[in-house]
C-alpha cells in the first residue's frame, strides 16, 4: 500500500499541529507527514521557531521558507518582508512538488499562504483550521484557494495530549506558584510589568517566568529560591509548567486559552490590543465567561493593577476551582475532529 502524504503549514500554529500529529499517528495507516514554515521565530529576529526542531522529533519531515506577509502598518520590516514574499512563493512551489501531498492542512500565519496557493495550483486539497473568532488575513485568502475550512467555533481547537492530561488542582500550593508567559515569543509589556513589581512578587509567590528569547538576559541574573526563569520551553514540555502552576498570567491566543480551559488553571489574562479584529479580547473573554479569568487590558496595565489582579485570583482560587470543576470544552475532542475530516478526503 502506497503511503499516504499529508502537509501541515501555518505561522505560530507548532502546538496546535503538534496536536493533530499526535491524533495522526494514534489513528495509525500508512501515513507519512510533513510540516512546512518559516524557519524564523519572529520576523526579523535570530531565534529558529520551535517547529525547525519539534517535528523531526515526531518523524515528521519539515522545511524552511523565508516568508514575508502584507502588513497593515509601515515599520522597518515591511520592504523586507514585501521581498521575501516572492522568494516564499518559489520555495513553497519547489517544496509541494517535491512532496506531492495527499492533503495539505493549513492553521493560518503569514507562511501558510504560498504553501496553499502553490497547493490548489497543483491540484492538492486544501483544509484550513482557523483558530480564531474570525477569519485572519492569511486564512481569508487561502480560504479561495481552500476544500474545507474548520473553524474553532465548530470543532475546538487541537490541544496537546500531554496537556489534556493534566490534572486539575485540588489545592492551591504553599506558597502559590504563579507561571508567567507571554506567548511562544514573550510579552515585553508584561516582562516590563513584572520586572518593576517581582521583588513583591515573590514576597508572596513561587514564580516562573517563561520570558522569550528577547527579554532573558533581564532577568537571568535575577536570583530568589522563589524564581524561576526560561528563555523557552519546549512545546513538548509545556505541560510541565503548567502542573505546577497554581495561576497563570498571559497573553490570550486562542492556543492558550484553549489550553487553559482544559487543564482548568485560574488566570489573569492580557489581551494584545492590536490582534486583528480584537481577537485576544473576545478569547479572553471567553475564558472569563468559563469562569476562569480576570482580564487585565493592556491601556490600564500598571504593576499596581497587575499584583491586584494576581491577588484577587489567589483570593478566589478555591471558588473559581470548584466553579469550572465540572465544565467540558470542545476543544479536547478538536484533533480527532481535524483528523477525520483528513481521512475522509484521502479515502
Amino acid at each position: 500500500m502506497i503511503n499516504k502524504k499529508i502537509l501541515l503549514t501555518g505561522g505560530h500554529a507548532v502546538t496546535t499541529a503538534i496536536a493533530v500529529i499526535e491524533e495522526l499517528i494514534r489513528r495509525g495507516g500508512q501515513n507519512d507527514i510533513y510540516w512546512i514554515g518559516s524557519g524564523r521565530a519572529i520576523e526579523g529576529g535570530k531565534a529558529f521557531a520551535p517547529g525547525t526542531e519539534v517535528f523531526p522529533r515526531m518523524g515528521v519531515k519539515s522545511y524552511s521558507i523565508i516568508a514575508g506577509r502584507l502588513q497593515r502598518k509601515f515599520t522597518v520590516w515591511t520592504i523586507p518582508s514585501l521581498l521575501k514574499i516572492p522568494i516564499g512563493m518559489i520555495q513553497s512551489f519547489l517544496a509541494v512538488t517535491k512532496i506531492k501531498p495527499n492533503v495539505v492542512l493549513s492553521f493560518g500565519g503569514y507562511a501558510s499562504f504560498p504553501v496553499v496557493l502553490a497547493s490548489w495550483v497543483l491540484g492538492i486539497p486544501v483544509v484550513i483550521h482557523e483558530q480564531t473568532a474570525s477569519l485572519g488575513l492569511a486564512n481569508r485568502l487561502s480560504s479561495f484557494f481552500a476544500k474545507k475550512i474548520l473553524f474553532s467555533r465548530d470543532v475546538g481547537n487541537p490541544v496537546m495530549t500531554q496537556i489534556c492530561e493534566v490534572e486539575p488542582k485540588l489545592k492551591i500550593g504553599v506558597p502559590p506558584t504563579i507561571f508567567i508567559m507571554g506567548g511562544s515569543r514573550g510579552s515585553r509589556v508584561i516582562n516590563e510589568t513584572v520586572a518593576a513589581c517581582l521583588s513583591d512578587l515573590l514576597k508572596k509567590y513561587r514564580v516562573v517566568h517563561l520570558t522569550g528569547e528577547a527579554d532573558y538576559s533581564k532577568f537571568s541574573g535575577f536570583k530568589s529560591p522563589r524564581y524561576e526563569v526560561f528563555a523557552c520551553v519546549d512545546p513538548l514540555a509545556i505541560d510541565g509548567l503548567y502542573r505546577q502552576a497554581d495561576i497563570v498570567v498571559a497573553r490570550a491566543g486562542a492556543n492558550t486559552v484553549a489550553e487553559l480551559m482544559i487543564v482548568k488553571r485560574p488566570c489573569v489574562l492580557i489581551p494584545i490590543p492590536w490582534s486583528y479584529q480584537n481577537e485576544q479580547l473576545i478569547n479572553a473573554q471567553k475564558a472569563r465567561d468559563f469562569g476562569l479569568a480576570r482580564v487585565i487590558t493592556q491601556e490600564k496595565l500598571t504593576p499596581e493593577v497587575f499584583l491586584e489582579g494576581i491577588d484577587k485570583v489567589v483570593g478566589d482560587w478555591e471558588v473559581t476551582v470548584k466553579t469550572v470543576k465540572t465544565k467540558k470544552t470542545m476543544d479536547i475532542y478538536a484533533s480527532q475532529k481535524v483528523v477525520t475530516v483528513l481521512k475522509r478526503i484521502l479515502a
